[in-house]
């Protein structure tokens, strides 16, 4: 009886151990929201590459400093309740990264003088006039794919990468969906 409960006690260790090495590197992320459509849609489960380091068209994870509302917060998973988050984490891609100049014009999105290919929105028209002559650093610029419904930068202002929770990697589920985002 007493080597079986070492046993037991063994094997939870382990599977502690491979728990705390796996999510030193990946998070994994459920899509709450419309923001991303068509490319993510709600309940789209998602792993992170936990890392500061993005580029251009990457989709990233990002903490805010806005307060969840009671509705939003019966729809966090049984993690997210225990951990009491009262903050949102956005999901967006990133458009402009340090260093680049952000022109979006007429509906247009401009990088560095040269208008974006975005065959990833849903949208032919992305509102709002901004100029930013130079990213600053340690900050990028993030929109939404579904850029009528989405809380971005247009909005939010730049986002600190200290802020990111990570890169998307891959979707999990729904199963007939999954692969590498990107």
């Amino acid at each position: 009886m007493k080597k079986e409960i070492l046993e037991w006690i063994k094997s939870i260790l382990i599977a502690v151990i491979i728990a705390l090495i796996i999510t030193t590197f990946i998070t994994p992320l459920e899509v709450y929201s419309i923001s991303m459509n068509p490319t993510l849609v709600e309940h789209d489960f998602l792993l992170l590459r936990n890392t500061q380091t993005v580029a251009r068209g990457d989709i990233v994870s990002f903490h805010t400093s806005l307060q969840l509302s009671e509705d939003e917060k019966k729809q966090l998973n049984l993690i997210q309740r225990l951990k009491d988050v009262e903050t949102k984490s956005l999901i967006k891609r990133v458009i402009a990264i340090e260093g680049d100049e952000l022109l979006i014009r007429d509906g247009k999105v401009y990088v560095n003088g040269g208008e974006l290919e975005e065959d990833y929105i849903n949208s032919d028209y992305t509102f709002g006039d901004i100029y930013i002559k130079e990213i600053p650093k340690s900050k990028i610029f993030v929109m939404g794919d579904n850029r009528d419904h989405s809380l971005d930068s247009r909005s939010i202002g730049l986002i600190d990468v200290e802020e990111l929770q990570g890169k998307v990697l891959i979707r999990i589920l729904p199963v007939n969906k999954f692969g590498i985002i990107g």
